[in-house]
C-alpha cells in the first residue's frame, strides 16, 4: 500500500514539472517579423548570381537558443525548406535566367509559431539568342532537311518555332535546350528558303520571346516532271467525234519506275500509266470540261490541264402534251422534238424518235395521239437517235382529269334542331381537284366554295325553321365548267323540334278534390319531337314521377290522395333538343271526404235536436210554474197578454192587428234599432220583461246577422273542417236566439214569464230576423 502511494506522488511531481517546462518553452520567444531581401537587387540581367535572404526578428529570453525552420516559395510553390539555429538564411540562384523571374516569399517556423514574409518580385532580363543549324543547304524538291535550334543554358518550358520569313514551318514545346526536326519543301519552281528560329518562355501572364537566330539559306531545285497534255483532233468538237488524250514528261524522268501519270476529268480518273499510252473516247455533250494530266513522284505531284468543249449534235428532245389538262374521254396529243442540230453533221430527217410509256415503247414516231382514259395515264418520255448519239427526254406524267361524281350531302353532327345552326357537308367521291361546290335551297344559291386540297372539305352553315325545310337543301359539284355540274340528292336528316311550353292539367278540377280520390296529372306539349321526357313536381319541387314517351303528352295518377297532398304542382318537358320547358303552377287543395262531412252534419243535427228538446222541456216547466204562481197571487203584476193595447200616440202609423190582415212585420218604428241586444234572464223565480236597448250589440255574445252575400261566400268555401265547425256553431247559436225570441213573442220565455205589455214591438221584428238567420245557417251548413 505504501509503494502505491510513492508511485502516485512521483507521477504527480513529473506532471507538474512537465507543465511548468512546457509553459516556459512557449513563453521563451516571440516571432515579431519576417523579411525577405534579394541581393544584389530585384531586377538583374541574365547570368547574375542572385541571393534571397530570409531574416527573422525574434524576441527571446536570455540563454535560449530556438531552432528556426526556413521555407522559401516561388510563385506560391515551395522551393526549399531548411532547419537551423541561425536568425537568417540564404537561398542562392547562380547564373540567373529568365526562368527564375517570379514572386518569392519566405516563412519562419519556431515551435508552434509560424510567420511569413511579404512577396518580393525578382525580374531576370535577357534571353539567350538561339543558334540554327541544318544538315544540308541545297536539295531537290521533295527532299528533307534536318534543322536544329539550340538555346544553350536556358531553363524551363521553351516553345521553339522554325520559320521561312512570315511562314511558320514547324513549332514544338520542350523542357530541353534544343529542338531537332526534319523539314520537307514542296515547290513548283526553283527557289530559296530563308530559315531561322526563335523560342519563347511563359512567365505567368507574360511571355518572353528571344531574338531570332541566325538565318540559313536553303536552295530547293524543282523536279521536272510536269506533264504535257495533248488532245486530238482539237479541244472544240461535236458530239460523236473521237477524242484522243496523251500525257508526256521530261525524258529524264520518263523512265523512272516510281513516276505515275494519270488522266483525270473532274473527280473521275479516266486512265493510268498515261506515260506509255493514250486515252480515246467518243465525245458527248456532257463530256465538256477540264481534263488533267497528273504526274506523281513520291510526295511530289505535278499537273497540267486543258478545257474541252463538246458541241451538241442535236439538243435533248423535249416531250409535250396538248392540251395540258385533259378530262377522261377527251383527245390528247404527245409530241417529241429537238430545237438545236449541228447542221454540219446531220439534218433533221436524220434524227429518229421513239415515244415510251413507263419504259414501254408506244410508237416509233415523234407524235402519239389517243383518247384520255384510265389506261392512258402514266409517265411518258421520248428518245432521239442520230449518228450513234442517243438522247432521252425527261419523264412527263400524264394523268387524265376525272369528271366530278354526284356529290353526297349530309349533316356534320345530326340530328338537326329547328331554329338552330348546323353544318352541311358536300363531298364527291371521284373528281379531279379543284372542285367547286354550291349549296342551294329551293334552287336558290346559298353559298359556294372551292376545294383544291385533298384534305379540305366543303362545309356550309344553315338553319331551318320547320322540319319540312330540311329537304329544301341540296348541293352541286363541278370541276370542268357547267358541262360537268352534278347535283346531289336532297338533304334527308332527322329533325328535332324543341318542346313547346307544357300545358298542365289536373283531373278532377282542383276545387273539387276530396280525400281518397285519385288525382290525374296530365302534361301535354303543343310541339316537340319524340321521345319526350316528362317530369312531374310536387310541393318540395322534387320530381314525383319522370317518364319518357313517344307521344306529346303524359299522365301520372296520385292514388287516394290525402290532405297532405295539397300544394303546388307543375311539370317539365324536354327532348333531344335539350331545351327544358316548364308549365304554369297549379295549386291543389284536398278537402274532407263525403262520409266525414255527413258524419259531422249528423253529429251537429244530433246536438241541435238535444238542445231543442232541452229548451222545450225547460220552457214547459217554467210556464207551469209561473201559472201556478199567478193563481196564488192577489193581484197580477202585469196585465194579461190579451189586454194589451197599442197606443196610437206612441205607435202611430204602425199596425199589429191580425184581424185587419196586416202583418206585424209590415213596418218598423223609426226609433227602434235593428241591432238591439236581447238580454236573456237568469234562472229563478223573479219575473222578467223584455227590454230593448239602443246601444250596439256585443259581437262576442251574439253574432251579427249575415246577409245574402255572406251566405253565398260560405257556400263557395264549404268543404274545409273549420268551415263545417263554424257552420255548426252558427246553426246552434241561431237556434238559441230564435227560440228565445219566439218565446218572447209568445209573451213568455222559457226562462220566465214576460207579460206582453212590457215587451217592445221590435222583439217581434227580431224574431223574424232570427228565424231568417237560422234558416240561412241551416242551409249553409247542409
Amino acid at each position: 500500500m505504501q509503494v502505491k502511494k510513492q508511485l502516485t506522488l512521483r507521477a504527480g511531481t513529473f506532471l507538474i514539472l512537465f507543465l511548468f517546462t512546457s509553459d516556459k518553452a512557449n513563453t521563451e520567444f516571440i516571432i515579431k517579423s519576417v523579411n525577405l531581401f534579394i541581393q544584389p537587387r530585384n531586377e538583374v540581367q541574365r547570368g547574375t548570381n542572385v541571393s534571397l535572404i530570409c531574416q527573422a526578428e525574434v524576441s527571446q529570453s536570455p540563454g535560449s537558443n530556438p531552432n528556426y525552420e526556413y521555407i522559401f516559395y516561388k510563385d506560391y510553390e515551395m522551393l526549399l525548406t531548411e532547419k537551423t539555429t541561425a536568425t537568417h538564411w540564404f537561398y542562392s540562384i547562380p547564373d540567373a535566367r529568365v526562368f527564375h523571374s517570379g514572386k518569392y516569399e519566405c516563412a519562419v517556423v519556431i515551435g508552434h509559431q509560424n510567420k511569413k514574409s511579404g512577396s518580393t518580385d525578382l525580374t531576370v532580363k535577357g534571353l539567350l539568342t538561339p543558334v540554327l543549324s541544318v544538315d544540308q543547304q541545297r536539295l531537290k524538291e521533295g527532299d528533307n532537311v534536318t534543322a536544329v535550334c539550340t538555346a544553350e543554358g536556358e531553363m524551363g518550358s521553351l516553345m521553339f518555332s522554325f520559320r521561312d520569313g512570315p511562314v511558320e514551318l514547324y513549332r514544338k514545346s520542350t523542357n530541353t535546350q534544343k529542338v531537332e526536326q526534319k523539314l520537307a519543301f514542296e515547290h513548283k519552281r526553283m527557289r530559296t528558303v530563308n530559315m531561322f528560329c526563335y523560342y519563347s518562355i511563359s512567365l505567368g501572364s507574360k511571355i518572353e520571346i528571344s531574338n531570332n537566330s541566325n538565318v540559313i539559306d536553303i536552295d530547293i531545285q524543282e523536279l521536272g516532271i510536269t506533264p504535257e497534255i495533248n488532245v486530238m483532233p482539237s479541244a472544240n468538237v461535236i458530239e460523236g467525234d473521237l477524242l484522243t488524250f496523251s500525257c508526256n514528261v521530261d525524258m529524264t524522268y520518263q523512265k523512272n519506275s516510281e513516276l505515275r501519270i494519270s488522266l483525270v476529268h473532274g473527280h473521275t480518273t479516266l486512265g493510268l500509266n498515261m506515260g506509255q499510252k493514250t486515252y480515246n473516247m467518243s465525245a458527248k455533250a456532257n463530256d465538256s470540261g477540264q481534263y488533267e494530266c497528273i504526274a506523281s513522284l513520291g510526295a511530289i505531284h505535278k499537273s497540267s490541264s486543258v478545257n474541252i468543249t463538246v458541241n451538241q449534235l442535236f439538243s435533248v428532245p423535249a416531250l409535250s402534251i396538248h392540251p395540258p389538262e385533259v378530262f377522261e374521254g377527251e383527245h390528247f396529243d404527245i409530241t417529241c422534238h429537238t430545237d438545236i442540230i449541228a447542221s454540219v453533221r446531220i439534218q433533221r430527217e436524220d434524227i429518229k424518235y421513239f415515244i415510251y410509256k413507263e419504259k414501254t415503247l408506244v410508237i416509233s414516231n415523234y407524235r402519239y395521239s389517243n383518247t384520255a382514259r384510265n389506261v392512258t395515264n402514266g409517265k411518258y418520255m421520248c428518245v432521239a437517235k442520230a449518228n450513234g448519239i442517243i438522247k432521252e427526254s425527261s419523264n412527263v406524267l400524264f394523268r387524265a382529269k376525272v369528271l366530278v361524281s354526284q356529290p353526297e350531302i349530309r349533316v356534320d353532327a345530326p340530328p338537326v334542331i329547328v331554329d338552330k345552326h348546323f353544318w352541311i357537308h358536300c363531298h364527291s367521291q371521284n373528281g379531279s381537284l379543284p372542285i367547286i361546290y354550291t349549296l342551294k335551297r329551293n334552287n336558290i344559291t346559298v353559298n359556294r366554295t372551292e376545294v383544291s386540297n385533298p384534305h379540305e372539305k366543303a362545309r356550309f352553315i344553315a338553319m331551318i325553321s320547320a322540319p319540312s325545310d330540311i329537304s329544301s337543301y341540296f348541293c352541286e359539284a363541278e370541276n370542268n365548267g357547267k358541262i360537268s355540274v352534278k347535283m346531289s340528292q336532297r338533304l334527308n336528316e332527322t329533325v328535332i323540334v324543341p318542346v313547346g311550353k307544357p300545358l298542365f292539367t289536373v283531373i278532377p278540377i282542383p276545387g273539387n278534390i276530396e280525400e281518397g280520390e285519385d288525382v290525374t296529372l296530365i302534361c301535354g306539349i303543343p310541339k316537340g319531337s319524340p321521345p319526350i321526357n316528362f317530369s312531374f313536381y310536387g310541393n318540395s319541387h322534387t320530381p314525383i314521377n319522370t317518364t319518357t314517351v313517344q307521344s306529346n303528352s303524359s299522365s301520372f295518377v296520385l292514388s287516394a290522395v290525402s290532405r297532405q297532398k295539397s300544394g303546388n304542382y307543375y311539370c317539365e318537358a324536354f327532348n333531344l333538343a335539350n331545351k327544358l320547358s316548364k308549365s304554369d303552377i297549379i295549386s291543389i287543395e284536398v278537402s274532407l271526404a263525403k262520409w266525414k262531412k255527413i258524419l259531422t252534419v249528423a253529429f251537429c243535427l244530433l246536438i241541435l235536436a238535444l238542445v231543442v228538446i232541452f229548451i222545450v222541456l225547460r220552457y214547459k216547466a217554467k210556464r207551469d210554474k209561473k201559472e201556478k204562481a199567478a193563481k196564488l197571487s192577489v193581484m197580477p203584476a202585469f196585465p194579461k197578454s190579451d189586454d194589451f193595447l197599442i197606443h196610437e200616440s206612441h205607435y202611430s202609423g204602425f199596425s199589429v192587428g191580425v184581424n185587419n190582415k196586416e202583418s206585424v212585420w209590415s213596418e218598423k218604428p223609426p226609433d227602434i234599432s235593428d241591432e238591439g241586444i236581447l238580454q236573456l234572464p237568469n234562472e229563478g223565480d223573479v219575473e222578467y220583461t223584455e227590454v230593448v236597448h239602443s246601444q250596439p250589440l256585443d259581437p262576442t255574445r251574439i253574432p251579427l246577422r249575415k246577409g245574402t252575400d255572406t251566405v253565398y261566400s260560405e257556400l263557395q268555401t264549404q268543404g274545409s273542417p273549420d268551415h263545417i265547425n263554424h257552420a255548426c256553431w252558427n246553426m246552434l247559436n241561431s237556434t238559441m236566439i230564435f227560440l228565445h225570441q219566439w218565446t218572447s213573442s209568445s209573451q213568455t220565455s222559457p226562462f220566465g214569464i214576460l207579460p206582453l205589455p212590457y215587451q217592445s214591438l221590435p222583439s217581434v221584428r227580431n224574431t223574424h230576423s232570427s228565424s231568417k238567420t237560422l234558416i240561412s245557417h241551416v242551409f249553409n251548413f247542409v
